[in-house]
């Protein structure tokens, strides 16, 4: 049998593995809050080791920590930069507690960690305690919320150039598609020509705006609360360390964090969060659309639209051979879908706070860190696998263009709406073809057909 160490805490008193890092408070969470299965995500466990790292070097400049202690507990801290004792992060991400669980666990592993390494027997915290010294002029409310930023931050990091290269991918598309023209519709039915470049730069532009609208939202997360505590009031907090502790985090991580100009403020409310997660679920509304124009424009192949081609990525029937399926606009639909409810909880939550606190931050930042990541996931594969292949399908497009009423619209300034309507009704009840019904036209033999209706010169304004 394993042996066991006993730790007690407010509630009571816990057995605990001997030789574990986290201590009786992980313990007690992860019994009481066996929510998803998963653990803290490691851009947060990161996010806590930077504050604990920031705050003991803080504390060492002004002497509330000597620097034996100080040196342990960076020390640690860098080692859990480094990708160690991550296991030891043991509390379920959504959690009653406002996040005191995962400060905590974070607290207690530091704390025995470092006390290890100054030769103390872990649980023992006779040399680094969890509350006295790596919490030392923090609490829970400012250290929770400013580790969720830096995991959003992290993930951001990694997401936006995801992004930025599908727009890349499709700008690209815009350019190779820019001699393609095609039937432009409106509400499903056929309209007017638009090249099928013009259709993918508005879809580059659509992505580039959601990418712009992150990056703004962005700049509320460089406001944090570091030095409030527990509401606002910087209670044990020194005034030195409340004034070098946002700048001391800020070198640290490499993130420009400034502090709130008022941490009452900053502490009761987390709207920053519901700006992002908007900011996430309009770049992502924007892929599904584009995404469900290519699920139209490639329809068939045979026997439907066609206009473009998709890369055959995988079987798309257990039943029907040779189908295949659209697999990647449709998984960026459901990531698209995914954002919507996550956006919706992240504004619940937001709004659920009362009075000094929110206590609602863990089911936001499990939310917000979903949607970051899947949207930047969803956008590479989708440029990977699907848009940097497409090709068009130019002889289908010359068809349903040369088929179609698409450039009767240009007749109508010349001959008037009802005259056109006239010959398109006509094009329509015998089948034919425009041109077909204009050679039959004597009253408008006059008239340069060929110029008036050029499809080119249709898809821009007052075109040579």
């Amino acid at each position: 049998m394993s042996r066991k160490r006993v730790e007690r805490d407010s509630v009571g008193e816990l057995e605990l593995p001997l030789d574990v890092y986290y201590g009786v408070q992980s313990l007690r969470a992860k019994i009481n809050f066996p929510i998803t299965g998963q653990s803290l995500r490691k851009e947060q466990i990161e996010g806590l080791a930077l504050i604990k790292q920031a705050a003991a070097q803080t504390n060492l400049k002004f002497a509330r920590l000597d620097q034996k202690k100080a040196e342990a507990i960076e020390k640690t801290c860098q080692e859990i930069l480094a990708g160690k004792l991550h296991e030891a992060f043991i509390t379920d991400p959504i959690q009653g507690g406002a996040g005191t669980s995962a400060n905590m666990n974070a607290n207690e592993v530091i704390a025995n960690r470092a006390g290890e390494l100054l030769g103390a027997e872990l649980g023992s915290y006779a040399e680094v305690h969890p509350n006295d010294h790596v919490n030392l002029g923090q609490s829970t409310n400012d250290v929770y919320p400013t580790s969720g930023k830096i995991a959003a931050l992290k993930l951001l990091d990694t997401a936006l150039p995801k992004l930025e290269d599908l727009a890349k991918a499709l700008a690209q598309k815009a350019e190779e598609f820019d001699d393609v023209i095609k039937v432009g519709r409106t509400q499903l039915q056929d309209a007017v020509p638009i090249r099928l470049g013009q259709e993918f730069a508005a879809y580059a532009k659509a992505v580039r705006r959601g990418i712009e609208q992150i990056k703004t939202a962005r700049e509320g997360i460089y406001t944090i609360n570091m030095g409030a505590t527990a509401i606002g009031t910087g209670i044990t907090a020194s005034k030195e360390y409340l004034e070098e502790i946002v700048p001391t985090l800020a070198k640290l991580s490499g993130y420009p964090f400034v502090q709130a100009d008022d941490l009452v403020d900053g502490t009761q409310h987390i709207d920053v969060f519901v700006d992002l997660s908007a900011a996430l679920k309009q770049c992502s509304i924007a892929l599904s659309k584009c995404a469900n124009d290519l699920r139209l424009m490639s329809m068939g192949p045979r026997a439907g639209l066609g206009e473009i081609h998709l890369p055959a990525r995988q079987n798309g029937s257990s039943i029907m051979p040779g189908k295949i399926n659209p697999v990647l606009p449709e998984v960026v639909s459901q990531v698209c879908y995914a954002i919507c409810g996550n956006d919706m909880t992240i504004t619940m939550a937001a709004e659920g706070g009362q009075l000094e606190l929110n206590p609602f931050e863990p089911v936001l930042f499990y939310k917000l860190f979903e949607s970051i990541e899947a949207l930047g996931n969803v956008a590479e594969t989708f440029r990977i696998h699907c848009v940097e292949g497409i090709t068009a399908n130019r002889e289908r497009c010359q068809y349903l263009l040369d088929n179609s009423l698409a450039t009767i619209t240009a007749l109508a300034p010349i001959i008037g709406y009802t005259h056109t309507a006239a010959i398109a009704e006509e094009a329509m009840a015998k089948g034919e073809t425009i041109a077909e019904i204009l050679a039959e036209q004597k009253d408008l033999e006059h008239l340069n057909f060929e110029e008036i209706m050029d499809a080119r010169k249709l898809t821009e304004p007052f075109a040579d």
